[in-house]
């Protein structure tokens, strides 16, 4: 018996040291450039748009173009970067899921440990027998059973462990709708806020369902704007986003800065097969937020075909009907999704259920109330409404002063509508035209002050940015400057918007100055077209 316990706890100590994941030193190299007087000691990063990226020895990212290093430099990377991209081309052949059921994980550690507790009870018998020739044998079987079951862990813990999200290309995402809405982040968030105003499309119209809620700008600003993971882990076990989970609150971010809910409302139905959706898959919630309920693929007629449209609350992107690498969307997991070429999960929207997210794959906290934290909060300024049966909602468009809307709606063959307003301190007017005469029922709430989206933008490293602005501020004129000159054949169009979103200028030629003599003194971003991706700058002009 003491023979046996000494076989089983050498086996599960073997196994348990073969857990940890070791990595080996990184040995430093040191790069030249064509500049002979700088050098840098670091380590190869990553290749993409065109830019190498170094590390160096205290963690710092660096970034060069190609041309930048020595030539002896250049064969190395291109050695280096042709052998990735050789990989990557066959990396496609594992993209295929394999189909979950609803008790599924991630990465299924079940049979791992099946195996685990068959190489255990081989290995007590191994050691136990006392004919030496069977034990012969017996040995290299329980040494293949073993190597192969450690190789399988490492792959699944490493497929475990947490991923880091570039903020610079989650922020490229959202730069489309800026700055009617805007971007931080710190090491745990990429934060966005907005007031869940869309301003690509109008709101309400096709409701047939309705419960009489109405649009009202929010604040998710500051301490109250929208968190998503930048370092998202995968869950043991993914939650699935229906009728028993996530009934408040919001799942994902989309890029226009709405927030998405669950499919299913907080009563338990479809609200797209109820009804209560419009046009663009939203509506309005007791807190007169607007939201979505459903994958808002219709902002890919703003946006990259290639570029996320929203971000789970998980913090995984959520894509249309194109793969990262612009191929056709393949096959999808029970979680509406799948690992892509760079063995990252992201998710895919569609029209019909699950709509964007059917299991949420990464690590979340639902709280007692059945919604994720952190969670940013939106404010109402009246009670709730009941549902007015029968009302369709015909049209919904602001007022001259942008500071109120308009929602008329048909209901029993006569139209009638809701006219409401606020103040600057914080004083809203709802007049409710319901009797065909012009006369309404007025009704005043004291609710929040209206907030202004921020403006400023988050700082990126001298090292990180490649295009600037110049003069900044400018008086008459500014121009586009790039620290490479390949750059200029990736800028496919300039655009200039106000603070409120209202398009100033826009431009093909990138070297050509644009003029804003003329203009408003204040702040304008500057947004720059890349093909697959967005570069927003702040334009100050005095």
């Amino acid at each position: 018996m003491k023979k046996t316990f000494l076989s089983l706890f050498f086996l599960i100590a073997t196994i348990t040291q073969a857990h940890d994941i070791n990595y080996e030193r990184v040995i430093l190299h040191t790069w030249h450039f064509t500049d002979r007087t700088k050098s840098l000691e670091g380590s190869f990063y990553s290749y993409k748009d065109g830019q190498v990226y170094i590390e160096d020895a205290a963690s710092a990212m660096h970034h060069f173009s190609l041309n930048q290093f020595s030539t002896a430099d250049q064969r190395f990377l291109s050695e280096k970067i042709a052998r990735i991209e050789a990989f990557n081309q066959v990396k496609p052949i594992s993209r295929n899921p394999v189909a979950q059921n609803d008790s599924s994980t991630t990465t299924n550690s079940v049979p791992y440990f099946i195996a685990i507790g068959l190489l255990i009870t081989l290995g007590i018998i191994t050691f136990n027998l006392k004919d030496r020739t069977k034990r012969k044998y017996m040995a290299p079987v329980l040494f293949t059973g073993l190597v192969l079951s450690l190789v399988s862990f490492n792959k699944n813990a490493l497929r475990l462990a947490s991923t880091t999200t570039d903020p610079l290309w989650m922020d490229s995402a959202f730069a489309y709708f800026k700055p009617s809405i805007n971007t931080f982040w710190d090491t745990t968030y990429f934060r966005v806020e907005s007031k869940g105003i869309p301003t690509t499309h109008s709101m309400m119209t096709g409701i047939t369902a309705w419960q009489q809620q109405v649009p009202i700008p929010q604040c998710y600003i500051g301490n109250n704007a929208w968190s998503i993971p930048l370092n998202p882990v995968l869950a043991t076990t993914p939650v699935p986003v229906g009728p028993s989970h996530f009934l408040r609150g919001a799942i994902a971010v989309a890029v226009n800065g709405i927030p998405i809910f669950n499919p299913y409302t907080n009563t338990g139905v479809d609200a797209l097969l109820t009804g209560q959706l419009d046009n663009w898959g939203g509506h309005c919630g007791r807190a007169d937020d607007y939201h979505y309920h459903i994958a808002p693929l219709h902002l890919y007629n703003y946006i990259s075909a290639t570029s996320p449209v929203a971000f789970g609350l998980d913090g995984f992107a959520v894509y249309g009907n194109t793969e990262p690498d612009g191929i056709p969307v393949l096959p999808l997991d029970t979680n509406h999704g799948h690992f892509g070429a760079n063995g990252i999960y992201h998710y895919h929207g569609s029209s019909a259920a699950p709509y964007m997210i059917g299991y949420m794959v990464g690590r979340v906290t639902e709280d007692t109330t059945l919604q994720i934290i952190p969670q940013s909060r939106a404010t109402p300024v009246r009670p709730a409404l009941t549902p007015l049966n029968g009302a369709v909602i015909t049209d919904c468009h602001p007022n001259p002063s942008n500071n109120g809307y308009t929602v008329s709606y048909a209901l029993s063959g006569q139209t009638d509508s809701i006219e409401y307003s606020w103040t600057s301190n914080g004083l809203y007017t709802f007049n409710f035209y319901t009797t065909g005469n012009g006369i309404p029922t007025t009704q005043n709430y004291n609710g929040f002050s209206q907030c202004t989206v921020p403006t400023e933008v988050q700082t990126i490293p001298a090292a990180q940015s490649t295009i600037f602005l110049y003069p900044n501020p400018a008086k008459e004129y500014f121009q586009i400057g790039v620290k490479d000159a390949g750059l200029w054949n990736a800028i496919e169009k300039i655009s200039v918007y106000d603070v409120r979103g209202s398009l100033m200028v826009s431009s093909t030629d990138a070297k050509r100055p644009i003029i804003v003599n003329g203009w408003s003194a204040g702040n304008y971003w500057v947004v720059i077209n890349k093909g697959t991706s967005n570069e927003s700058i702040k334009l100050i002009v005095q």
